[in-house]
């Protein structure tokens, strides 16, 4: 089996633990639950929860204890782009070749929508404990927990998003600005993700750490790839409009460092991240193979 049939196999696995987290369209909260569907299961590369997986799996995790914080992830993540797009802050009116969720529903459906992904993701990751075994496991669910709000919170991917939008009409916005902005609105969730698989397959403290490093480096590379699909892609494989950064007027990794120096970075920083996953294996003689390919792979997409 080659490299692109494997992904999509574990794609598919993804999607599918996710629709079994997501809940049903019942009741009279039925409209916000319908849309909450909708935007977690309009599309999507699946990237978090299959770092996440493969991140547990190299450091010899077996268990079902990962899905409930790969569905979770993926809401959370889901979540964020219902919200980015809403008219007060992107304004974008399709996303992955669809009407974007408050185009679909309304600005307040996607509100709650939004509000509904991010609470729901939580109450599914707590569902973790009803698969530990031992004291050990409930350690490794609680600290997976906490690294989960503290990426998604407002140290995290929240904090990023808020520089974001504060950063949209600053004229003088700084390399260290955007960089925050990188790292906490993009970087943080792939860092959960790769964290959370480390730490519930009982990875060392200081492998989780790497694996963090690792990971921001990746969220990194990706957002800068992202920048540079917004001036160089095309809308029909972007499934999203481009150019809506000069759009909203934000400075972006390109219009401060130019395409030329983007394109160094994206390479640097992914070789870096491949290296230190290569070693992590390495020292825990697994095989790292796919994963190192799927970074290549998605960091260097072009949609």
């Amino acid at each position: 089996m080659d490299f692109n049939e494997s992904l999509e196999l574990k794609r598919k696995d993804a999607e599918s633990i996710l629709n079994e987290y997501l809940p049903d369209a019942d009741g009279y909260q039925a409209r916000v639950l319908d849309a909450m569907y909708y935007s977690a299961t309009a599309g999507g590369k699946r990237l978090r929860p299959l770092l996440m997986k493969e991140c547990y799996k190299l450091f010899g995790g077996r268990d079902k204890v990962i899905e409930p914080f790969m569905a979770a992830i993926e809401m959370i993540h889901n979540y964020s782009l219902v919200h980015d797009d809403l008219p007060a802050m992107d304004n974008d009116e399709t996303r992955r070749g669809k009407p974007t969720t408050w185009k679909k529903y309304d600005e307040a459906i996607a509100i709650l929508a939004g509000d509904g992904l991010l609470n729901y993701a939580f109450e599914t990751a707590s569902g973790a404990f009803d698969l530990a075994d031992d004291m050990q496991d409930y350690k490794r669910i609680s600290a997976a927990l906490k690294i989960l709000s503290s990426k998604a919170g407002v140290y995290g991917m929240i904090g990023g998003q808020t520089a974001d939008i504060l950063a949209e009409d600053d004229e003088n916005v700084t390399k260290d600005l955007l960089l925050f902005i990188h790292k906490h609105k993009t970087a943080a969730l792939m860092e959960a993700s790769m964290m959370i698989g480390a730490v519930l397959a009982g990875a060392s403290e200081k492998d989780v750490l790497d694996m963090e490093k690792a990971a921001g480096n990746i969220g990194l590379a990706f957002q800068i790839q992202d920048d540079i699909l917004d001036v160089t892609g095309n809308e029909e494989e972007m499934g999203k409009p481009v150019h809506s950064d000069e759009k909203n007027c934000k400075k972006t990794y390109v219009t401060l460092h130019g395409l030329s120096q983007s394109r160094e970075d994206v390479k640097r920083l992914s070789e870096e991240a491949i290296s230190m996953i290569r070693d992590l294996a390495d020292e825990n003689r697994a095989d790292a193979s796919f994963l190192m390919t799927l970074v290549e792979t998605l960091i260097n997409r072009s949609n």
